[in-house]
């Protein structure tokens, strides 16, 4: 796993991130959480591919 997994990463936290903003703007719950969720996968994610770059 390498760059495009880190690219992947960064554009699905951008996407959760514009979830999350457009759920705050329409007052719609379930849009904010899906928005964290999907952050919080992204985040995660990164942790693992920064771990493995550690071990290189």
């Amino acid at each position: 796993m390498g760059l495009d997994d880190k690219i992947k990463n960064a554009a699905q936290d951008l996407s959760g991130k514009a979830k999350e903003a457009f759920g705050k703007a329409t007052d719609n719950d379930e849009k904010v959480a899906d928005g964290k969720k999907d952050q919080a996968a992204a985040s995660a994610k990164q942790t693992g591919e920064d771990v493995k770059d550690v071990f290189k």
